[in-house]
């Protein structure tokens, strides 16, 4: 190995055979976040396409559709081949974008729909609906399977060090998947831009294939790869034995027997609801400064890109200093904390400008502040609450609050309240979760002296 990537292995806490597979890891990650994150705004742009009444029971329908299908793809992702699964899952991926754009270019090429500048048509506002949906259940499998391969990937120790470094792959490819269709929504005047983007995110889930097939022959390995690598190398080790993850209602009698994971569980509903929150804030804001398609999916790719940045900067800069500075209970109450200040300023100043700030400040208190210190906690418990209860948690009771956030915002709605009816909403469930923050970060404490 030269010298500059011996340099950078060492910076990286990599061992000697790592950097390589890492870095093909990482620009898996990148092409497959970078993919979604280039169609994502479409699909907002889509989901408000029918004002507000309509994307709330949009998001009901995907929220309880996701809860089903993430509890049964989860069982079968577990029980299958996952280097034959994972290609045939983004062809398919690629098949129906292929589908989405050339039924979008008819309707658009039509000069009617959502897209073109005649009267809305009904099989525009269906396919509109359809791919909102679609694409918002299809993420979920898209990065789980990604985690899936990883775990297979890579053992215990490497995961500890790799998957941060794998982590940023995906927030750059988040970033820059953002921040191309915020370029090319500005740039590009044509009623076929959704078509294009959704082509353009289907040659990249291409691309992701063809790299993930590259990751799983380096993990696997020759004989003198296998013998250099650290510990035998990815391919050499054993493989650990399943872990039986049990039945919904093992999980969820674990967490309602156990104070700590009962709070945990609380925690994560309580994250959810102020990310749905945000979320119909950001749609009503959006809608309201945008009259024109193209200008909404700007608008909400101006949103993803800045979130993405203020991620990456966090993680680099900010996260591991944090939680050794001022101890797991005070970081996880960051993000309850920027919640509460964020939606009191757009109280004062419901403004697009303040928004996109408190939304990357959101984010990146969500994934680069929060994410490590919520599974911190899970360190401390027993196997069978890790890999029983932790799915109900993570699962279950996240869409849970997805649908109690949406009932808030509905409900806010009747009583003709706007950003500031969140505002008032959000308050006492800051409040509620800063106290829940540092009761959980001081029970884990005790449970780690224990």
């Amino acid at each position: 190995m030269n010298a500059p990537s011996s340099v950078l292995r060492r910076a990286l806490n990599m061992r000697p055979g790592e950097l390589r597979l890492a870095s093909a890891s990482a620009l898996f990650f990148f092409l497959v976040l970078c993919g979604y994150f280039l169609i994502r705004p479409v699909r907002e742009a889509f989901g408000v396409s029918g004002g507000m009444d309509q994307l709330l029971w949009l998001f009901g329908c995907t929220s309880a559709a996701s809860l089903v299908l993430v509890l049964a793809f989860g069982r079968a992702v577990a029980r299958m081949n996952r280097r034959r699964f994972i290609p045939a899952a983004y062809l398919f991926v690629i098949g129906c974008l292929l589908a989405f754009a050339a039924l979008l270019y008819w309707d658009s090429a039509a000069g009617g729909g959502i897209l073109g500048s005649g009267a809305e048509t009904e099989r525009a506002r269906w396919l509109a609906y359809v791919f909102y949906v679609w694409l918002s259940v299809a993420n979920l499998f898209m990065t789980s399977v990604f985690w899936a391969f990883m775990v297979d990937t890579f053992d215990a120790d490497q995961g500890k060090r790799l998957f941060a470094f794998i982590g940023i792959g995906g927030t750059l490819g988040a970033f820059v998947g953002g921040w191309v269709a915020w370029w090319a929504s500005r740039t590009v005047d044509s009623p076929h831009l959704p078509a294009g983007l959704m082509i353009a995110a289907a040659s990249l889930f291409g691309a992701a294939i063809v790299v993930m097939r590259a990751v799983d022959a380096m993990s696997r390995g020759g004989p003198r790869e296998r013998a250099s690598a650290p510990g035998g190398g990815a391919a050499a080790r054993r493989p650990e034995p399943a872990r039986d993850k049990g039945s919904f209602g093992e999980g969820l009698g674990l967490v309602l027997r156990s104070p700590y994971m009962l709070g945990i569980g609380v925690w994560i509903t309580l994250m959810a609801v102020s990310n749905t929150l945000l979320y119909f804030t950001q749609a009503n804001i959006v809608l309201e400064s945008a009259d024109e398609f193209s200008q909404r999916i700007a608008g909400f790719a101006q949103l993803d890109y800045a979130s993405q940045l203020a991620v990456l900067l966090t993680q680099l800069f900010v996260t591991t200093h944090l939680i050794r500075k001022i101890g797991i209970g005070w970081t996880l109450a960051v993000l309850p904390a920027l919640t509460l200040a964020g939606f009191a300023a757009l109280a004062v100043w419901p403004v697009y400008g303040v928004l996109v700030i408190f939304s990357a400040l959101h984010r990146a208190g969500r994934h680069a502040v929060a994410r490590p210190s919520r599974e911190a906690l899970f360190s401390v418990v027993t196997p069978d609450e890790k890999y029983k209860a932790k799915s109900v948690v993570d699962v279950f009771l996240y869409r849970a609050g997805d649908l109690s956030g949406m009932g808030i915002t509905k409900l806010l709605g009747l009583a003709g309240l706007g950003v500031a009816g969140m505002a008032f909403a959000a308050a006492p469930l800051a409040a509620v979760w800063i106290m829940l923050s540092l009761r959980l970060g001081a029970a884990r404490a005790r449970k780690a002296e224990a």
